[in-house]
Parts: C-alpha cells; structure tokens; sequence
C-alpha cells in the first residue's frame, strides 16, 4: 500500500482529498504545516507527497526544497497561483507535477497514480550505464546518478527522463514521445515541462549547461543523448 502525505492548512481540502485518495487504497497521512510535513518525512516511509504553496509557517516553495536536500519522493504541488512562472518554478525546485486550485480530487488522484507508475517504471536491463569515460554514471538498482564521480540528486521525473534517454544513446526523442515516457499518456498540461526538466538536469550533470555534452537540443523537435557509452 502506497503512503501519500497530503500538506495544506485547509481541513476541508485536506479531508477531500484524503477522502478520494483512501477510497483508491491508499494510506494517507496528514500536515497542516511545512514543519509538521518535514517531520513526517524524516520519520516515515513516505511514497507521494501533495504540497500546498501557501502554508502557515514556511513557504511551500522552501518545504520543496528542503525535502529536496534529504529525499527523492515525488512531490505534487497544490495552489492557487496559476501562472506560468509559478509553475516552471515550482518544477525548477523539485516538484514533479503542479496542479493549481480550485480543482476536480479525481484529477488529483489520476496525477498521483500517473505519478507513481512514473517512479516505479525504473529499471533497466543493465544495472548500471558509464558514459564518457566514467565521467557519467546511472546505477538503475539503487536509482543513483553520479557525475565525475560525485552522487547527483534528481527528482523522480529528473531521473525517468535521464534514464529514458540514456537507454538509447544517439536517439532522437521528440518532446511528446517523452511525456509519454515520463508523464504518462494521461498527461494533459504544456508538453514544454520537458524542457524545464531537460534544463535542471543539465544544471545538474553537464561541466557547462550551455554547451552540453549529454542532452543536446534537436531545435524545434526534440532531444537526443549524445553520451559515449564506456
């Protein structure tokens, strides 16, 4: 049974949610709080996490961050801001998806569930690929990545898109075949999340961002991986 913690001061959207989430089997916990979420996760195993913006306490923004200095677990992120900075930010910390209020809890549920399939999904053939001497390494039992020689922390939708790419080194990926594969086919929200997602893991892997040596850009198509397999 997979353990959802569920982070908003709204009892009522908290109950709502936990409501729908318990009726699809899974075990939910609850927060009203950034600290009370960050004590939880410290505590127990914890699969999902769905992170309001607005908490009392601390910025939701900064509870995204935090967790992401400890933890890889998922993280859907609830507001009520709906711009496009907003979101592209809110990805550019960590999360993995955002849903903005007011919205359906079926569509929430359907998230979570696209979610976890995402994280679950791997695996490869291969224990472990190496790139460019050594230099890049993903480790697909422990879910590691680590770059000249220091470990890499990715987000779970970080790490599928890696890992997809990474599978087919020289292949050219267009930004729908790749919300499929990361996403999911349910997927319905700006397929250009794959470029934010592309960008941050470039932030995280490459010497210079600018001049990749990884992930190059096939401009107004898509992506390809262009390491060297060892």
């Amino acid at each position: 049974m997979k353990t959802i913690l569920v982070v908003d001061d709204e009892e009522k959207i908290r109950d709502v949610v936990t409501s729908y989430l318990m009726k699809e089997g899974f075990r939910v916990l609850e927060a009203a709080a950034g600290n009370e979420a960050l004590h939880s996760l410290q505590n127990q195993s914890i699969d999902l996490v769905i992170l309001d913006l607005m908490l009392p306490d601390m910025d939701g923004e900064l509870v995204c961050q935090t967790i992401r200095q400890f933890n890889s677990v998922p993280i859907l992120m609830l507001t009520a801001k709906a711009s496009d900075n907003n979101r592209i930010k809110g990805l550019s910390i960590g999360a993995d998806d955002y849903l903005t209020k007011p919205f359906d809890p079926r569509e929430v549920v359907a998230r979570v569930r696209a979610i976890l399939r995402r994280t679950d999904d791997n695996h490869l053939l291969a224990d472990r690929l190496t790139f460019n001497q050594g230099h890049l390494e993903i480790d697909s039992l422990k879910h590691t990545v680590f770059s000249h020689g220091e470990p890499i922390s990715l987000t779970p939708s970080e790490y599928k898109l890696l890992l997809a790419l990474a599978k087919y080194p020289q292949r050219h990926f267009s930004r729908e075949e790749l919300v499929d594969k990361v996403m999911g086919y349910e997927f319905d929200g700006d397929i250009r999340t794959i470029d934010q997602h592309i960008k941050n893991i470039r932030h995280k892997i490459e010497l210079d961002p600018k001049k990749p040596q990884y992930i190059v850009t096939v401009y107004g198509s898509g992506y390809r991986f262009t390491g060297v397999v060892k």
